[in-house]
């Protein structure tokens, strides 16, 4: 193959892992969600097979699939962003990333205060929306920083643009990060500004994500090591801490990064084009808005035809997710322990059931193999099945 394209549709688990019960996640299912949303209309994804994968019944399986489905359970221990990306990358992390449901200890903040010159408020598991609410007019009168988690691995810093402009926060962040190794080693820091006026406070576009190195090479370094392109959309760049990347562009929401995709589906390169879009997850999945996180996928399948016309004979696309985010959940607003799909489409791509993968990790392995480059990983290549003879 020439050119392949991974497309994440950011938190879009199709039903409960097995395991879910273990995370609290019992039951949840994001694409049944969006689908008893009643406005869910999302024809080419079925047609690619979306329908026909296993444990999928609230969808029509549709007639003459044109692509190859199937489902990926996720092997590491979590369901955050940044694993689950690594582990599509070919990474599975046997443990989890530390997170903080009590709030921040003294040993984390005490460092960050100094460094930073600044105190720091709310300290606990928020939601994004409702922290800046609770604590923004507080944070304008006395320039403290709003610190705050979730159920994820995340430290997140939220400071509004007038009093912390976004640099400066995004510095804060850089501070963050060389505090938070070791034991302390949380997945991201996020630097999450906002505007506006006490009861109208609004976030903006300019949200930055500090990854964690990854532990070890990914499919990602062993593409670029090969001398292929290897290039982000999105928050591939931050997932990644920049590693193994040879290009990469910010998205500004799910259009713009449609828009950059479509754009280097018309650029000539050899490799990897990995794109994340994360509005599903950030604005809908967090928000538990079903309806409007049906409708964001309404806007990926009628976008989706148009780049498809762009693929060559030796380009196919991946489209899957990193984890769930079940918006009609209602036991939290956090991520849910979910299989994800495995869609594959292009010219030469055999319409078949791909089953049940048995980790993410099989993507990498695939992906490598269709490209000609050698990479360890515990994935499972299907390469050998996929495309047609």
């Amino acid at each position: 193959m020439k050119r392949i394209f991974i497309i994440v549709l950011d938190s879009f688990g199709i039903g409960a892992l097995p395991d879910a019960k273990s995370f609290g996640d019992s039951g949840a299912n994001t694409l049944a969600s969006c689908v008893t949303s009643g406005g869910l209309m999302i024809p080419n994804m079925i047609g690619a097979g979306l329908g026909r994968i296993h444990g999928v019944t609230c969808l029509p399986k549709g007639e003459a699939p044109v692509g190859a489905w199937g489902r990926m359970a996720e092997k590491s221990m979590g369901k955050d962003t940044t694993i689950g990306h690594w582990e599509l990358a070919g990474l599975i992390s046997d443990s989890p990333l530390p997170t903080y449901p009590d709030g921040f200890p003294e040993e984390i903040l005490t460092p960050f205060r100094e460094q930073t010159g600044r105190g720091v408020l709310a300290n606990a598991p928020w939601s994004g929306t409702e922290v800046i609410e609770a604590f923004g007019k507080q944070h304008m009168e006395t320039g403290d920083l709003i610190v705050y988690t979730s159920a994820d691995s995340v430290f997140q810093i939220a400071a509004h643009e007038e009093i912390v402009p976004p640099e400066q926060l995004y510095a804060y962040c850089r501070i963050a990060r060389k505090i938070l190794r070791g034991k302390h080693g949380i997945g991201r820091v996020i630097a999450r500004p906002f505007v506006g006026t006490p009861g109208n406070f609004t976030r903006t576009a300019n949200r930055h994500d500090f990854s964690l190195e990854p532990p070890e090479a990914t499919l990602l370094d062993a593409l670029k090591a090969a001398g292929l392109s290897v290039i982000g959309v999105g928050k591939i760049q931050d997932i990644f801490a920049g590693q193994g990347l040879t290009e990469y562009v910010y998205n500004k929401s799910n259009a713009n990064g449609m828009e950059h995709a479509l754009a280097y589906a018309q650029k000539n390169f050899r490799g990897l084009c990995f794109v994340n879009l994360v509005d599903f997850d950030s604005q809908f999945g967090h928000r538990r808005d079903s309806i409007g996180y049906a409708k964001a996928l309404n806007e990926f399948d009628a976008w989706l035809p148009q780049f498809l016309e762009e693929l060559g004979e030796e380009d196919l696309v991946f489209i899957t997710a990193d984890h769930g985010c079940d918006p009609g959940f209602m036991e939290s607003t956090d991520h849910t322990r979910e299989y994800v799909p495995l869609l594959a489409l292009g010219k030469g791509v055999q319409p078949q059931d791909l089953g049940t993968r048995e980790s993410f990790a099989d993507l990498a392995a695939t992906v490598a193999e269709l490209l000609g480059v050698a990479f360890d990983t515990p994935g499972k290549s299907f390469a050998d099945r996929l495309l047609k003879r």
